[in-house]
């Protein structure tokens, strides 16, 4: 019997494989990657390291050829897979359609050296047909993807490994660059940049209720006065607060002056119109379509929808989940077309299946939209009896666009009706609209950003009464109302999307990872959805603007991406390529223009960010520090809270923190013995007293410095209790032993100690208070590990919908605030209060403390398997050289005496 070996890169989809695979398979996983570029020194083979290019993993003299190394935890792998390669007759690759699944399976041939036939075995479903139909469909290896992901690889690691040390010599150590995660930075930023330059406009308007002759009442808001129209929000230039249109512009006593004059102005319907309307549905999900409607809808992350897409797929309940395309196979269409009738009935299938064409140019995503798997459209009970909570929910949004955008359009009628009155000589026209929903289409399945359909639809319905021109109506209510501008809305994961994709950065299989970078680096946090940048991202972004403008210039980067598409689809040499990128071609090069650039580079520029100008005309900016962003004005510093956000630094808020940085300067007092002066000061741990100024000829000689307690406000701390403080540590008495007893404040808090004995006082205690009585009874006390105390409970979310009804409780820990579900932690995002936490937000935290949890235990049991060998290797080492030793110092011995 011929036995064919399938390697796929993911256990489980090893494991759905085999459920379809019968006897002469034998089907294994490589666990993703099993080669790349060397990630640290110690993965430098000993024949290359003193290579001057072997850092960097890539030799650019030897026509940019890189450096592969079998990763360390993947050693054992390739032994399972020779082992398995042995007893086969035939190697099956059924890595994922897209050119990591490629070059994941060309480093299997090249590691693996099968001497038996090979062939590439691929399928966009994990379904028994699928898979079958695959088998008959095998081909060869396509050189031209796995040429495209390897140059793409090249290109990350040059840009990363050249342009980081520059980051970390001019900015802050362990920044990184990226082709992508700069732009990405840099679009967060600028986004934030727009909030800081903006100035708000206020404008008014009017709003009445008319009353028809039949009793029936109908909203409107004044539209135009004396011919011109009203001034709106998009009026304004966001920059100036100025209009940037000839429009008539209301201030709050124009506007209370025409309400009063139109209050017994007599009114009546100038135009009544009625047009129909249709409306078609959204095409099947692409990538970056379902991460964007998982964070809408959801409010999942990137990560956590991909990493629930992936689970759907591998489990065989959706298609592959990384695709640009947007089409359907035929037998998806007749399947989509069947359920639609089963549920919805006949009257929603149009008379042909809707076709969609894909808009992004490239081969290397597979060629089908993400939609349910298989013979049938399993349910949403199916999915969530098998998988679960975020699976089912992330199931049942695909598995209603695919049946939207199927069914037939929505159709309507959109009515306008306007109302005119004059007073003073002033012509004034409201306006009403109304919608009415005559067949809902598509709309009973799937409503973009909505999570319920039937609420969506009711919510479309204005009904306007029926009435014609000429009619005259009653102003039964005329209400003034201000609005004032909105800045810029940050960008949310989704909207960062959506901006990367119509710019043509990046690929769907990157956006996940990419956001994860730009967090994980610090150059952005989270405020509800929104992502904030940093100033550390705004140092970096100015760094590479000023003086490496063509590594975030979108078009730039764009191209980039087109030229990997030619390269994949064999239209562009990979060579010829990297050649271009890194020395040039007609515009410089990423060498020539790090050597030209660099030395110019003034940290102090870039770590620089203007904020604002006080009544003097003093300069206040921002500057990225050793120990993170400060302002400045003068000589006067003050520390940024970790959690403001950068455009929250207005004027009135950037005075107040530099007067509290004055403060700092400025002693409370002095020391009644040493005559010291005595300051408090806000540090990177928080407030503390501080006794005397640094010696600047001994700078290791530190000042006393003690943290002030967490009930206390800088501003109102005394001299005494400064005293006080700065006594600590403070004896209060003696046991029967004689030995001291002690009350201090240390990193987790305040104790008592006795020699080695120590025990936290509770919140109720006063450590500068507590006398030697309580030090004993707390003493006497069964000592609790600070790591089994139960935790205070800051805040809890009840009774969350996605966890089955669970509460969620965000809990004081030794290391701050952090959100648990009795079963994974999560630290909470610097500088945000418990009770700020969304459910959405802490949903995604918990996923991602799972997912770190698991790489760890596996990490965690590789490493231990190693340290006990080293370990029982050098015991035995050291054991016979110590024998050998003894040996010799007795033969020395025994000649000596001879002697």
């Amino acid at each position: 019997m011929t036995i064919r070996l399938v390697i796929v890169e993911s256990p489980t989809k090893a494991k759905t494989l085999k459920r379809f695979l019968g006897k002469g398979f034998i089907v294994e996983s490589s666990v993703g990657h099993v080669r790349d570029l060397p990630g640290s020194a110690a993965e430098i083979p000993a024949a290359l390291k003193k290579e001057p290019w072997a850092r960097l993993g890539v030799n650019v003299a030897e026509e940019f050829k890189p450096l592969y190394v079998v990763q360390p935890d993947k050693k054992k792998k390739i032994t399972e897979l020779k082992r398995l390669m042995k007893e086969a007759d035939e190697l099956l690759l059924a890595t994922d359609e897209d050119r990591e699944g490629e070059a994941i399976s060309w480093h299997l041939i090249e590691v693996l050296k099968p001497k038996v036939p090979v062939r590439r075995m691929v399928f966009h479903e994990i379904t028994k047909a699928a898979i079958l139909r695959a088998l008959d469909e095998t081909r060869d290896l396509n050189l031209d993807l796995v040429g495209a992901q390897e140059t793409r690889r090249i290109i990350d690691r040059l840009y990363g490994y050249e342009v980081s040390p520059i980051l970390w010599r001019k900015i802050a150590p362990r920044l990184s660059a990226g082709r992508v995660q700069s732009v990405a930075t840099w679009m967060v930023v600028n986004r934030e940049r727009a909030r800081m330059r903006f100035v708000p406009s206020a404008y008014w308007d009017l709003v009445a209720t008319f009353e028809t002759g039949k009793g029936e009442t109908f909203p409107a808001r004044l539209q135009t006065l004396d011919g011109k129209r009203l001034a709106i929000g998009k009026d304004f230039d966001p920059d100036t607060g100025k209009l940037t249109r000839d429009v008539a512009r209301l201030l709050a006593a124009d506007a209370d002056g025409l309400r009063a004059a139109l209050k017994t102005t007599a009114f009546s319907i100038q135009s009544a119109e009625e047009k129909p309307f249709t409306r078609s549905p959204a095409p099947p999900f692409t990538t970056s379509t379902l991460q964007q409607e998982g964070n809408r809808k959801l409010r999942f992350d990137a990560r956590r929808t991909m990493r629930a897409a992936q689970r759907l797929y591998e489990n065989g309940f959706i298609t592959y989940m990384r695709t640009d395309s947007v089409t359907l196979s035929a037998e998806a269409l007749r399947l989509t077309r069947a359920a639609i009738s089963d549920q919805y009935g006949a009257e929603y299938l149009p008379d042909q299946p809707r076709q969609y064409k894909t808009k992004v140019k490239n081969a290397q995503e597979a060629h089908e939209a993400v939609r349910p798997a298989g013979d049938r459209i399993k349910s949403v009970d199916e999915v969530r009896a098998a998988l679960g909570g975020d699976e089912s929910r992330l199931y049942e949004l695909i598995w209603k666009r695919t049946l939207a955008c199927q069914m037939k359009k929505s159709k309507g009628r959109r009515m306008t009706l306007r109302v005119a009155g004059t007073a003073n000589g002033r012509d004034a026209v409201f306006n009403a609209t109304g919608t009415v929903i005559d067949f809902p289409g598509f709309l009973r399945a799937y409503v973009e950003g909505s999570d319920d359909p039937e609420a969506a639809l009711a919510d479309k319905e204005t009904i306007l009464p029926p009435v014609k021109a000429g009619e005259n109506v009653t102003a039964q209510e005329l209400k003034c109302e201000e609005h004032v501008t909105s800045p810029p809305a940050r960008l949310t994961e989704a909207s960062l999307v959506k901006a990367l994709e119509e710019s043509g950065i990046g690929r769907p299989s990157t956006y996940a990872s990419i956001i994860n970078t730009i967090e994980r680096r610090e150059y952005t946090f989270k405020k509800g959805s929104a992502l904030v940048p940093t100033f550390t991202a705004f140092a970096v972004t100015a760094l590479l603007e000023q003086h490496f403008g063509e590594l975030i210039d979108t078009k730039f980067t764009a191209k980039m991406e087109d030229r990997l598409d030619e390269i994949s689809r064999g239209e562009y040499e990979t060579q010829t390529y990297l050649r271009e990128f890194y020395f040039g071609n007609g515009r410089p090069g990423l060498r020539p223009l790090l050597d030209q650039k660099t030395e110019d580079i003034d940290p102090r520029t870039v770590c620089t960010i203007p904020i604002a100008k006080d009544a003097e005309g003093r300069e206040i900016v921002v500057r990225v520090g050793r120990y993170g962003p400060f302002l400045q004005r003068g000589e006067t510093r003050a520390p940024v809270p970790d959690s403001i956000c950068p455009d929250e630094l207005t004027l009135e808020r950037v005075q107040e923190l530099i007067e509290a940085g004055e403060r700092a300067e400025r002693p409370i007092g002095h020391h009644p013995e040493t005559n010291q002066p005595i300051y408090i000061k806000t540090g990177r741990f928080g407030p503390y007293v501080r006794l005397g100024d640094p010696d600047p000829e001994d700078k290791k000689k530190k000042p006393k410095m003690v943290s002030l307690l967490k009930s206390m406000e800088p501003a109102t701390v005394s001299l005494d209790t400064a005293l006080q403080l700065l006594a600590l540590p403070r004896v209060l008495g003696q046991d029967d032993k004689g030995v001291d007893i002690v009350a201090h404040i240390g990193r987790y808090g305040a104790y008592i100690k006795r020699g080695d004995d120590t025990r936290s006082l509770s919140p109720e205690d006063d450590l500068l208070a507590v006398a030697l009585p309580r030090a004993l009874e707390l003493l006497a006390q069964e000592k609790v590990s600070r790591f089994k105390r139960q935790p205070k409970i800051l805040h809890t979310i009840e009774k969350v919908e996605a966890l089955d009804g669970i509460d969620l409780q965000i809990l004081d820990g030794r290391y701050g605030p952090y959100v648990t579900d009795g079963e994974a932690n999560a630290s909470l995002p610097k500088g945000m209060a418990p009770e700020a936490l969304e459910v959405d937000e802490a949903l995604n935290l918990l996923a991602r403390a799972r997912e770190r949890k698991g790489k760890k235990k596996k990490k965690k049991k590789t490493a231990k398997k190693k340290t006990s060998t080293k370990k029982a290797s050098k015991k035995k080492t050291s054991k016979k050289t110590a024998q050998k030793k003894t040996a010799q110092k007795k033969k020395k011995t025994a000649a000596k005496k001879k002697t």
